[in-house]
């Protein structure tokens, strides 16, 4: 099966050697969002803006790929703090539709830049 890069100038550019989403027949594989902004590629101050923008990065590259946030099957998010957890839950209900995918949430000592959040998705387009 071949692969094909999804890229696009609405979220940021990758900081290392990897690609937004790579996509695999029907299926997206992204890589983690940042709550970065994607022009000034500064973070978002504190988790609860950090992780809104991280949900309107993923959604632009899902869009890019021909889906959305609706065709996520797995979400994996990433948190500096696991007392954050129940403010994510929220902001993620603002960005996901029911049924909700599967999702795994795991506690982390740090984050590339600083982060506070992050969030990386596989989906069905």
């Amino acid at each position: 099966m071949s692969k094909k890069i999804i890229s696009t100038t609405q979220a940021p550019a990758a900081i290392g050697p990897y690609s937004q989403a790579v996509q695999t027949g029907n299926l997206v594989f992204t890589s983690g969002q940042l709550g970065m902004d994607p022009v000034s590629g500064e973070l978002a101050a504190g988790v609860e803006a950090q992780a809104h923008q991280a949900f309107k990065n993923l959604e632009a590259i899902l869009v890019a790929a021909g889906g959305s946030l609706a065709n996520v099957v797995k979400f994996t998010l990433f948190l500096t703090d696991l007392s954050d957890f129940a403010k994510v839950n929220d902001i993620m209900a603002q960005y996901v539709p029911q049924p909700y995918p599967a999702r795994s949430t795991v506690g982390v000592a740090s984050l590339p830049k600083g982060g506070l959040f992050e969030v990386e998705a596989v989906a069905q387009v």
